[in-house]
């Protein structure tokens, strides 16, 4: 009796861990994304996440699976600003879902609620992989992902109206546990203030003006081109007049330039997640940000590994 009792439970949690039947299908094109509407929709959506955290989302292929995940969405929710021009119009074409296209009103963007940084003043393909709307990796910082929460908020509630105030009421547990989750983290991250590194990629602009980071230098030339040896000694060169504390990479990316520079500049690497499931412990967007801080300090000195 105990063990039938006992399966039965096991079933009915099982269950309410599942989306509802008829749940709002939702094709996020990050991990971010698809972790945050996860917070807001529980059970009344099912989320399916195109890249995880150790992909460059900027090469992405348009694979069968995800044209079929495509076609089947009710919402299509991406950062936006061309992160995903290399694969989204390809993808939205084979995929034939006019109700998700851009534009369409099942088709959010993320990057529309934040303030861009880094927007070109004029548009030179010569220069790398350059972003006309602006650096388009908002998620590394918090008060970005906040903004964004409350624009898809409004955009879950527009496309199913039947769940528009449980969408709310989600939205408002989140909101204050991530603003008492900021608040830990600014206080943590204060021995990172003012302090200069050096990025594998220009990935972590919101990162740093979060944490009022200064990046002296990047390891690649130019956006998107993998870093030469004279590159890479420039770079090193470059560190006796502007000299860094660390050297930042993503965990998706090569860690032999990064590891390199940290040889021969004798300062530490910091291989931080970028995204949810980009690492140990970065789960959620919670735990992103509990080890990207963790990661800072230790390179930074200021913490125990």
């Amino acid at each position: 009796m105990k063990n039938t009792l006992a399966v039965m439970l096991a079933l009915t949690a099982g269950a309410l861990a599942l989306p509802a039947q008829g749940a709002l299908k939702v094709f996020a094109c990050e991990p971010e994304w698809a972790a945050l509407t996860q917070e807001l929709g529980g059970n009344d959506v099912d989320v399916y996440a195109a890249t995880t955290a150790l992909q460059d989302v900027h090469k992405i292929q348009p694979r069968p699976s995800l044209i079929a995940r495509y076609h089947q969405a009710d919402l299509v929710v991406c950062t936006g600003a061309e992160l995903e021009i290399g694969w989204l119009p390809p993808l939205a074409e084979k995929g034939n879902n006019p109700k998700v296209n851009p534009g369409a009103p099942g088709y959010f963007e993320a990057s529309h609620f934040v303030s861009m940084l880094e927007v070109p003043a004029r548009l030179d393909r010569s220069e790398g992989d350059v972003h006309p709307y602006g650096n388009p990796h908002i998620q590394t910082a918090p008060d970005n992902i906040a903004a964004v929460a409350k624009g898809l908020t409004d955009k879950l509630a527009e496309v199913d109206a039947a769940h528009a105030a449980a969408y709310r009421q989600r939205y408002a547990q989140f909101s204050a546990k991530w603003t008492t989750a900021m608040q830990k983290w600014a206080a943590k991250a204060k021995p990172l203030n003012g302090i200069a590194v050096v990025s594998a990629h220009k990935a972590w602009a919101y990162l740093y003006r979060w944490l009022g980071i200064t990046e002296v230098a990047t390891l690649e030339p130019k956006p998107g081109i993998p870093p030469s040896a004279a590159h890479l000694e420039e770079v090193l060169s470059g560190l006796k007049i502007h000299p860094a504390k660390m050297v930042v990479f993503a965990t998706y990316q090569d860690r032999r330039p990064a590891d390199w520079l940290s040889q021969h500049a004798g300062i530490p690497a910091a291989e931080l997640p970028f995204s949810v499931g980009g690492t140990a412990g970065a789960d959620d967007l919670f735990g992103l940000f509990d080890v990207t801080v963790d990661r800072l300090l230790v390179a930074n000195g200021a913490a125990k590994p």
